[in-house]
This record gives C-alpha cells, sequence and structure tokens, in this order.
C-alpha cells in the first residue's frame, strides 16, 4: 500500500516537472530564469521547511526518533563513501559520477513524499537524513567535485539549511512554538518545497539535448548504483542491523531514512559542478535520468524493505 501511494505521490511530482518542460517549450520561460527559483528554494523554500518540521510538540519518543534516523543516516554515507572509495580506480569513477552516486536529491523531494505518505507529523525524522547530508554535501561532497582537500567548516555551518535545521531543533527542545499567524507563513512556504524543485527541474530537461544526454556512455552504470545497488545495500542495513527495534515505530522512521537515500542524484552536484569546472552537462544528465527513472525505484525499495 505504502509503495502505491509512493508511486502516485512521485507520478505527481513528475506531472510538475512537465509543466516546466511545456514552460521552457513554450518559450515561456527561459533556462536562465530556473536559477531564481533554485535560488528561492534554496534560501526560503527548503529551510522554511525543515524549521517547520521540528513546530511540534516535545516528547522524548520523538527525540530518541530523530537520533536514530540522524544515526542511520550516517552509517548509511560512511557505507556509500567507503564503497565509493573501492570502486573508484576499478570502475574509473570521476569527481562527478563520485558526487552522484552518495549524494541524493532527499533535500528537494523528501518532505513532500513524507508529507504525502504518513502526514506532516512524520516530516521531522526526515531532518535526520537531510543535515547528515548537508553537512557531508558542502565537506566531503565539495572536495570530491572541485579536489580540495580543506574543509571550510564555516560554510558548513553557516548553510541557511543546517541553521534552520539547528533553530528547530532547540525550539522543538524548548517547547517555542512560534505564533499562529507565522507559523501559518512558514508552513505555506515550506509545502512549495516539493513543486518549486520539480518546476526547475522540469525548465533544465526541456532545454536539454537528449541525442546528448544518452551519448554518456557510463550514465547507465552510475544511475544503478544510484538508484538499485547503493539503496538495495541500504534496504538490507536497515532491515536485517535491527536497528529498527531500538525505539518505538522504529520501522517507520527508517522507512524514512530509506526514502531520501533512494531519491535521484543531488542536483548541488550540478551546481557545483558549474562553480568548479567539471562537466556540469554530465552531472545534470545523471540528475535527469535518475529522476525519470526513480518513480520504479523507489517503490521497488520499499516494497523490498515491508517484505
Amino acid at each position: 500500500m505504502i509503495a502505491f501511494i509512493l508511486a502516485k505521490k512521485i507520478l505527481s511530482l513528475f506531472l510538475m516537472m512537465a509543466m516546466g518542460v511545456i514552460l521552457v517549450k513554450s518559450k515561456g520561460i527561459k533556462v536562465e530564469d530556473s536559477r531564481s527559483i533554485s535560488l528561492i528554494s534554496l534560501y526560503l523554500i527548503t529551510p522554511c521547511a525543515i524549521f517547520s518540521a521540528f513546530q511540534m510538540a516535545y516528547t522524548p519518543q520523538i527525540l530518541k526518533g530523530l537520533i536514530l534516523a540522524a544515526a542511520a543516516a550516517i552509517i548509511l554515507h560512511i557505507i556509500m563513501i567507503i564503497l565509493t572509495k573501492l570502486l573508484e580506480k576499478p570502475m574509473k569513477l570521476d569527481a562527478v559520477e563520485k558526487a552522484s552516486i552518495i549524494y541524493s536529491n532527499a533535500g528537494n523531494l523528501i518532505i513532500p513524499i513524507v508529507t504525502a505518505i504518513f502526514g506532516k507529523e512524520w516530516v521531522i525524522y526526515s531532518a535526520g537524513y537531510l543535515s547528515v547530508q548537508t553537512i557531508l554535501l558542502w565537506s566531503h561532497g565539495r572536495m570530491t567535485v572541485c579536489g580540495e582537500k580543506k574543509v571550510d567548516v564555516r560554510k558548513i555551518f553557516m548553510n541557511i539549511n543546517i541553521l534552520a535545521a539547528v533553530a528547530g531543533l532547540v525550539c522543538f527542545i524548548l517547547g517555542a512554538m512560534l505564533p499562529a499567524p507565522m507559523l501559518d507563513a512558514v508552513d505555506s512556504v515550506g509545502t512549495m518545497i516539493g513543486p518549486s524543485a520539480m518546476i526547475v527541474t522540469g525548465v533544465l530537461i526541456g532545454s536539454m539535448d537528449f541525442q546528448k544526454i544518452f551519448s554518456y556512455r557510463r550514465l547507465w552504470f552510475v544511475s544503478v548504483l544510484r538508484l538499485i545497488i547503493y539503496p538495495l545495500i541500504g534496504v538490507a542495513f536497515l532491515k536485517f542491523s535491527g536497528i529498527t527495534g531500538l525505539v518505538p515505530e522504529g520501522a517507520t522512521i527508517l522507512m524514512i531514512t530509506l526514502l531520501a537515500m533512494t531519491t535521484p542524484s543531488a542536483s548541488t552536484v550540478t551546481q557545483m559542478a558549474q562553480v568548479y569546472g567539471k562537466d556540469a552537462d554530465y552531472a545534470s544528465a545523471i540528475n535527469v535520468v535518475t529522476t525519470l527513472c526513480c518513480i520504479f525505484t523507489m517503490p521497488l525499495m520499499v516494497t523490498l524493505y515491508q517484505m
């Protein structure tokens, strides 16, 4: 049942993406215009969605579940980073491929998906994965793409999404709730996260040359690793490690972690590739293909987890 609901939600997001394709194909918007939407999503919509997730009454049970989700996210990222390092030489993985395999597009997709499947009260557990990935993406991920060996700690912890998570967690623990009008505003902006991300993706897809996309011979190999091989490892770890029994509702909490792990490759990798002079077209092609294929792979992984 959950896999079916997930497939319907992903299909809904795909229809939003199709709207973006239509916009750019009909000349209603230029591909450069999508940058403004991306910036609004990055600096306003996503932080509002993350902070809003913490606006609920504090209970020790919720805090334990959040800690479990974060711990599982740390372990899963360590597994993916180590495995990618082992595959780097024999598979001749380049910087874009390594980052695209490890880091998912959870920041844009997981909150609307969790809201649709489980309800808003469960979104708080997605913050565990998002916080861990954001820290690693702007440290390990950035170093992987640009080839640097120095971590800019200030840039990591001044990231607006990390600040939103920290502020939200503090408010949650202290029981501090925003006034109703302010909370309604933050909630309303946060609900735009799915549509804004998919419309931008649609605009980018509509402007791309699909003949060029499919000219990348290693594209399918990278996509299989990102959508099937690594998620299967995640399913095996979460299902058979026994950690689901550490807290009440642990199986559901860790399903949210699994969903975050199984989303397509991170669109942030494309942005980093543009900034640091790597193959941004290839990174974008990986993002597009994994986004198109996830409607089949994500429900499959959820089904395997539930068996």
